[in-house]
């Protein structure tokens, strides 16, 4: 068989793996991972073609510069989602493994801050280095007994 007695249509895969511009992109790459494809045409809604998404367009979004990262974790978590002063926490990002130093206010504060970290696109891993001014967890309250034994 040669070149020329082939079709595009021999080749396509059938029928055609789409996505639609809101999907999401590890969604997107979940996708292209699990039928094995290198790219998703997307569609609108009357499934019109409107763009073509590669493996490459994809793991652009992952690959982020450490700059960026903790430009976004120290504007975007530190002092607009947590209302922390900046200089609270310290940022330090290297092959997107984001590391955190410094003293909140709470101890509920610690888990909420590194989880909204991790949900950040181009990190890889957390380090916690956080500590707390009050441990703000529900403690029991001690029972108290009157009488003798």
């Amino acid at each position: 068989m040669t070149a020329g007695d082939v079709t595009a249509g021999d080749l396509m895969s059938s029928p055609a793996i789409t996505v639609h511009p809101e999907q999401t992109v590890p969604d997107a790459a979940r996708l292209m991972e699990r039928r094995g494809v290198e790219r998703l045409p997307v569609v609108d809604e009357a499934d019109r073609l409107v763009g073509i998404a590669t493996r490459r367009d994809l793991l652009r979004v992952f690959l982020r510069g450490d700059d960026d990262i903790r430009r976004q974790v120290t504007e975007e978590i530190v002092v607009t989602a947590m209302g922390l002063p900046s200089d609270t926490v310290r940022v330090a990002v290297r092959d997107g493994v984001v590391t955190l130093d410094g003293r909140v206010e709470a101890r509920g504060q610690v888990p909420e801050l590194v989880h909204a970290v991790w949900r950040l696109d181009g990190v890889v891993g957390v380090m916690n280095g956080l500590g707390f001014r009050i441990d703000d967890r529900e403690s029991p309250t001690p029972s108290h007994r009157t009488g003798s034994p």
